[in-house]
């Protein structure tokens, strides 16, 4: 009696760490793609303050950016890209691509007080990037040309809130003649 409810018992144990293992191996995988597909796919991000007013709301909004442009260079002025703050390289803003390397950017200094324009030559192996709130943005007007390795993705679908989903491509530029 005592054998055969021992067998039982390991037939038991032994279905139930064989399902817990298959499960457990289930979840891995996802997390594995999950982490995959944000880091060089595709990932979510959140937008809120009052640097990217039309374009974002104040009160944040959520938005899909891809990261495979960034790697093979195809974004342009006009893009909404993703980028390391050089200020604080752990905080990740949205900004307006206007130059790449060696486009010429004008831009207003100091738009809350003149309207004195100055005109820059971007780096090589660098963009600027401007909020589209001139009024009210740290961007490329007080910290400079930013790094091309700062950029992580091009907002490309905004999806929260839902009466605004729809594509952010090229929206809201500038200059049309950039």
């Amino acid at each position: 009696m005592v054998g055969l409810i021992g067998r039982l018992w390991n037939l038991q144990y032994k279905s139930i760490v064989k399902e817990a293992s298959g499960k457990t191996l289930a979840v891995a995988k996802f997390f594995c793609i999950l982490h995959v597909t944000n880091t060089y796919l595709c990932t979510f991000a959140l937008a809120y303050g009052p640097s990217m007013i039309p374009t974002f709301n104040l009160t944040g909004d959520m938005f899909l950016a891809e990261r495979l442009s960034i790697k093979f260079g195809k974004v342009g002025p006009g893009d909404i890209v993703l980028l390391r703050s050089p200020e604080s390289p752990r905080k990740v803003m949205a900004k307006r691509l206007l130059g790449l390397e060696s486009h010429s950017v004008t831009y207003v200094v100091d738009p809350m007080n003149s309207d004195r324009c100055d005109t820059i030559v971007v780096p090589k192996g660098h963009v600027w990037v401007e909020g589209d709130n001139i009024y009210n943005s740290r961007d490329s007007r007080q910290f400079g040309p930013v790094p091309y390795s700062l950029l992580e993705g091009k907002v490309f679908c905004k999806i929260w809130p839902p009466k605004e989903f729809g594509s952010l491509m090229k929206s809201g530029m500038k200059d049309p003649d950039l």
